[in-house]
């Protein structure tokens, strides 16, 4: 779907974006919103734990391995860093507009290797955010107050018929016409 807002054919304006897991639910707080929002926390923090045990697996490798407490060190280091720049980017993407994110888009093309090795810290971004929210609604909200604050600024414009308010400055121009000559 688009991140465009398009009306729908029985109602007038703008349609409100969906968000993943929430549909568009998040407008009015309806549709099982707070039961989605805590699936949706809960969900992501327990595949942040499935992941951590995951790379706790990993690690116990590289000490069967016995690479050495240098290589074992970096690769909690980059591990650790790349979650965090993970979680960052993630919130960003969650709570700013799409203004504000746009100039960094080639830079997450860029850095998709590095958000997909840190996927822990971006489930834990879901989880904080679903905490207050659903993840990207303030964004959502934000885009579509917009939208439907410009829909109506562009309904009061074109209220009336425009071919009949021509018609009336025309006669109205005639009649000033004749009062002056």
């Amino acid at each position: 779907m688009s991140d465009e807002t398009r009306p729908a054919p029985d109602r007038p304006g703008p349609e409100p974006a969906e968000i993943r897991f929430f549909g568009t639910t998040w407008v009015h707080h309806d549709g099982g919103y707070g039961l989605r929002r805590a699936g949706v926390a809960v969900g992501s923090l327990a595949l942040a734990a499935a992941g951590a045990v995951v790379l706790r697996f990993a690690f116990q490798g590289l000490e069967i391995a016995a690479v050495g407490s240098f290589l074992n060190g970096l690769v909690v280091a980059c591990f650790a860093v790349c979650s965090a720049v993970a979680f960052r980017r993630t919130w960003d993407r969650l709570t700013r507009t799409t203004d504000d994110t746009a100039s960094e888009r080639p830079a997450d093309r860029s850095a998709q290797s590095l958000l997909l090795i840190g996927f822990i810290g971006t489930l834990l971004a879901y989880f904080c955010r679903s905490l207050v929210e659903a993840p990207g609604e303030r964004v959502r909200r934000a885009e579509y107050e917009a939208e439907r604050e410009r829909h109506e600024r562009r309904r009061k414009a074109r209220t009336g018929n425009p071919a009949a308010k021509k018609a009336t400055e025309a006669k109205k121009a005639k009649k000033a016409k004749k009062q002056r000559g």
